[in-house]
């Protein structure tokens, strides 16, 4: 192998709380993570958006391939609550997953509380600064 840094993508092979959250970023499992995160029931992984209001159907491709596992999905939409485009709302009523837009903050306590219940649950969080 080429000498250097092999730079992989962020994931957590597991599910975990969420210890804190802000300065644009997360703690889980003795471990932070700048950015923001897909919560899923294969693991926890590094997510590109940054703008709710950009959200497309293509950065929920991992949320649709584990519809099977999640009942209801939490999109922490950062510092303010924002209403889904009819096309994700759409895509996820068909695919079966009841999706739960709120603050990134409240979307981190209800999961926390989904998942001590060990419901099946999953989260979109993007990260938030304050």
């Amino acid at each position: 192998m080429a000498g250097g840094i092999e730079i992989r993508p962020a994931h957590f092979p597991g599910r975990a709380p969420l210890d804190a959250y802000g300065n644009g970023g997360f703690r889980f499992a003795d471990m932070s993570h700048r950015g923001s995160l897909l919560l899923l029931p294969s693991g926890i992984y590094g997510w590109e958006p940054v703008d709710p209001k950009e959200l497309t159907i293509g950065h929920f491709e991992k949320v649709l391939a584990e519809a099977q596992d999640i009942e209801v999905l939490l999109i922490g939409t950062g510092d303010g609550m924002r209403v889904l485009p009819k096309e994700l709302r759409t895509a996820f009523k068909e695919a079966g997953i009841s999706v739960d837009p709120m603050s990134t903050g409240a979307a981190v306590r209800t999961y926390n509380i989904m998942l001590s219940e060990s419901r099946a649950v999953a989260a979109a969080l993007i990260a938030v600064e304050g």
